[in-house]
This record gives C-alpha cells, structure tokens and sequence, in this order.
C-alpha cells in the first residue's frame, strides 16, 4: 500500500464503548463493527505524516458477524481490521458504488495475501 513506514493504533471495545464513539463522533445511533479515524487528512494532517490513523474495532460484534458468517472471530476481525486500515488510506464504501466496489477489491486482495 506504499506506507512501509506507516504507524496505526488499533483499540479493541464493547459495543457499549463502539456506540459511544459512534454516536459522538459519527452522529450515528448504536454500535458498529468497525470506526476509522484517520490523521492524513483534515487540519493538522503534516503533524506525524507516517502515523495513517486509529481503528476501532468492537469485538462483540467481530464475534456476531463471525458466527453469522460461519467464520472465526479472528477471521472476521481481520476482516474488519483490513476495512478500517483502508478508510485510513482514502478508501470509502459510502461515496458511490465504484468506490465501494474499489474497496471491496482491495480488500479481497488483502486478505487473499495475509491468508497464503
């Protein structure tokens, strides 16, 4: 992803915790699998240009989706590990579809590496 030198935070939470970020920062009701706040953009962007942001990842929920999905916990929270890093990058589902079906791509080719 060309930032070899990059640095990211991960912080892992309840969905009690989730939601109050959520709500706060997001205007959003209710917990969410998966929040990324990145520092390469906004105002004060060329404080620390090698640190791409925090990921915060609600751990209750990885553990739902994942027993929905019929996959592990820990394989769906490196699924949403990989979501949240991209957002730090620029990436964003939420604009139109071709950035959704970017993000998806990238994803998959991702997780298709960390897997080999």
């Amino acid at each position: 992803m060309a930032c070899p030198d990059a640095e990211l935070s991960i912080l892992i939470v309840d969905d009690p915790k989730i939601g109050e970020l959520n709500k706060k920062y997001l205007d959003r009701h209710g917990p969410t699998n998966v929040i990324a706040f990145p520092m390469r953009t906004g105002q004060f962007n060329n404080i620390a240009p090698q640190l791409l942001g925090d990921v915060v990842i609600s751990i209750e929920t990885a553990a739902r989706e994942g027993e929905i999905a019929d996959i592990s916990m820990e394989e769906r929270f490196t699924q949403l590990l990989v979501h949240g890093i991209l957002h730090l990058l620029g990436y964003d589902h939420e604009k139109n579809k071709t950035q959704a079906d970017k993000m998806e791509k990238k994803s998959n080719e991702i997780l298709k590496l960390i897997k080999t």
